[in-house]
């Protein structure tokens, strides 16, 4: 068999085709990955999910805040980070990041086969094909043309019906480890279960043979101190900070730990009361909306069915929340980029591990409690007053690894203030960390022309075999 591919041909052998065909029959026994499947039964439900499409813009947050490229030095939200978009772009985002690079194999770049787990229905079915240590073993480029379809129907839903389901199995094990096992939730519990899929803090466990399988870090609870204790008790880092070199935790989203804290969670609000609301068609007939987007865009069927406030003055209370977060926000940042320049300074002073392992403890509890609360994107309506708690405990801890290492720099003849690099901007700040961004963005740019492409024409030709 034969196939053209940006005017070439190349060969795909009948093993191959075989195994499409295959994996076409085990694809339709649990989970129906295409989305487009439903747009007849499920019309409403299936076009206002494909309007979460409208959210087009792509907002750079490190240009926003090149802070952000010296906090997340030697990692890889250093080279790029955008502002989460709608979930008809999860695909395309993940596969445009720099931080998943330029794969030219199935084995090449720089991330693990976890990074696909929140971008796809595909990658529930790919765990009923070949088991969770199947799908996870391996390299992202591994899936890409395993993972064809972005975030949709049964990722959510039982296959064919608009029953909830926990499509991975790992979030079901962290639900059952906080008691809340899925199949004994309320309705209005399994509706933001079912968003806490996703929209959680995460890591990638190792065992003894194996390297990344996704885990929730909430065996000892879902607040920031439980999970800096869960973390610190297994010795984990996601990487080592390329300036302070300190053992860092990187926080991913943890909208559902963040909401279950505030008003609305202690109240039962659940996430699809404020983001997916009930809403009536011109027919008069009311579904659920799948546009998942702003409260505040459509106040009538979110915010009003409980407040009698007017929507100006829910404006007026949720930016004045958020204006306070970002304040303080803004005070870690600086404390913190300061605190990993200055521990860099120590280390080339001829500082030892001993004398900089209280200070560095103090640097990766305070980024990962500022980091957990503003990586939870929609913090400042969740737990307004849980983001500043937290965000003022980033403040202390950083502000104490300064003060110790002004003690240790004065003791190794520093002389202070340490001086600190011009970022102003987000290309000044890469600079000043040596990244070579022209290679990593061509690197990019030769995936997308000539992997990708392969990835989309296998992907086709698997599902053609979809019954």
């Amino acid at each position: 068999m034969v196939k053209k591919l940006n005017g070439k041909s190349f060969a795909l052998s009948a093993l191959v085709a075989a195994s499409l065909v295959a994996a076409g029959a085990m694809a339709s026994e649990k989970t129906e990955p295409r989305n487009e499947v439903y747009k007849d039964k499920f019309s409403k439900q299936y076009n206002s999910w494909h309007e979460t499409a409208q959210s087009e813009t792509l907002t750079d947050a490190l240009e926003q805040d090149p802070a952000l490229v010296i906090l997340w030095a030697g990692y890889g939200f250093a080279k790029d980070y955008n502002a989460p978009r709608g979930h008809m772009y999860a695909l395309t985002d993940v596969r445009n990041t720099l931080r998943t690079g330029g794969p030219t194999s199935a084995e090449d770049g720089p991330m693990p086969m976890a990074c696909w787990s929140c971008k796809s229905p595909d990658v529930p079915r790919v765990i009923e094909e070949q088991g969770e240590k199947g799908y996870f073993t391996g390299k992202w480029a591994k899936g890409g043309a395993e993972v064809a379809n972005t975030i949709g129907c049964s990722d959510c839903h039982e296959k064919g019906t608009s029953k909830l389901r926990m499509s991975r199995p790992f979030a079901a094990r962290a639900m059952e480890a906080i008691g809340t096992p899925f199949d004994k939730a309320s309705k209005q519990d399994k509706e933001s279960m079912v968003c806490a899929q996703c929209h959680v803090e995460y890591y990638f466990e190792k065992t003894e043979d194996h390297k990344g399988f996704v885990k929730f870090p909430w065996d000892g609870g879902t607040t920031v101190e439980a999970m800096e204790t869960y973390y610190d008790a297994l010795d984990f880092a996601d990487w080592t900070h390329a300036v302070s070199k300190t053992p860092m935790l990187k926080a991913q989203h943890p909208g559902y730990e963040t909401w279950k804290l505030g008003t609305h969670g202690q109240n039962n609000v659940s996430c699809v009361d404020c983001h997916m609301p009930k809403v009536t068609n011109e027919q008069g007939k009311k579904f659920t909306d799948h546009k998942v987007g702003n409260p505040f865009d459509r106040f009538e069927e979110t915010c009003g069915t409980c407040h009698s406030q007017d929507k100006d003055h829910m404006l007026t209370v949720y930016k004045g929340n958020k204006a306070k977060v970002m304040e303080l926000k803004g005070k870690a940042e600086t404390q913190l980029v300061a605190a990993h320049f200055e521990a860099g300074a120590a280390w080339e002073a001829g500082a030892t591990e001993a004398e900089m392992k209280p200070i560095l403890t103090n640097i990766r509890h305070a980024q990962w409690r500022w980091d957990y609360a503003i990586a939870s994107h929609g913090v400042s309506a969740h737990a307004p007053a849980e983001a500043l708690r937290v965000l003022g405990t980033a403040v202390d801890k950083a502000a104490n690894a300064r003060v110790l290492l002004a003690q240790l720099l004065a003791t190794k003849g520093v002389k202070q203030p340490i001086a600190l690099p011009d970022i102003s901007t987000k290309a000044k700040a890469q600079a000043a960390l040596g990244m070579d961004m022209d290679k990593l963005r061509a690197e990019k740019d030769k995936f997308k022309k000539e992997l990708l492409p392969k990835w989309e024409e296998e992907a086709k030709g698997r599902e053609a075999t979809y019954k």
